[in-house]
């Protein structure tokens, strides 16, 4: 009896070590701001550099910091309706309750970048690297992230309207508690990416592109028409 007790416990915990395998976890940034000093160079520069600087309720939107550094920063309820940021390095930073439509970050750089509270439409994210990102709260419409490269992005309590990750690459991405409508995983490599947390999931192309992630039981059931149609087959 002894011995069958130890078995099953044993077998219990293999389970549940399977069980939290199935998936590696992102990584989590973690940001942690030095004292900052107020921005007061009157409007971004292209190519300029930006160490432990605070971007507070500026209205930056149109202006033009392509390809500038923001190391160290906090960006905190800031207007960036067309701002363009393309090729621009965000490394250690936070950007709190960021707004507005048209936002160019083509071929920019986040790494251990928090965004929190997003109210964001249109942004051009393409061929952008996302490394340990988190985006927590907020909504973020027609987030155009194609052929961008993600690693170690946590999706949190946001909701994503139509975005299109066509053609990138995600490894260890998870969507918790988010809402995502409309996306479009048309051409897209992924490996470790879990999907079994989020609230809402309706995938409007590449469904068959879903190899490498994780879904839930009843997300496959709502999936099932797709996946049958991907093989032909109808169900009437």
């Amino acid at each position: 009896m002894v011995r069958k007790t130890q078995g099953h416990g044993q077998g219990q915990g293999q389970g549940q070590a399977k069980a939290e395998s199935v998936v590696k976890a992102a990584r989590r940034a973690e940001v942690r701001l030095p004292p900052l000093r107020p921005f007061e160079g009157g409007e971004l520069e292209p190519d300029g550099d930006y160490d432990g600087v605070e971007f507070s309720a500026l209205d930056l939107g149109g202006q033009d910091g392509g390809g500038a550094l923001f190391m160290d920063c906090a960006v905190t309820g800031c207007a960036l309706g067309e701002t363009r940021l393309a090729r621009a390095r965000f490394v250690d930073s936070v950007l709190m309750e960021p707004r507005g439509v048209g936002t160019d970050l083509m071929e920019a750089s986040l790494r251990d970048v928090e965004v929190v509270d997003a109210r964001l439409g249109g942004v051009q994210l393409h061929g952008g690297v996302l490394e340990r990102v988190v985006v927590r709260g907020g909504k973020i419409d027609y987030l155009n992230l194609r052929k961008a490269r993600l690693r170690d992005v946590i999706f949190e309590g946001c909701v994503l309207v139509e975005p299109d990750f066509g053609l990138a690459s995600l490894e260890r991405v998870e969507f918790r508690d988010c809402v995502v409508r409309g996306v479009d995983f048309s051409g897209v490599r992924m490996k470790d990416v879990d999907l079994r947390a989020a609230g809402e999931l309706d995938i409007a192309r590449g469904v068959e592109c879903l190899r490498g992630a994780v879904i839930s039981p009843e997300q496959l059931i709502d999936l099932a028409p797709a996946f049958a149609g991907q093989v032909g087959v109808r169900v009437a």
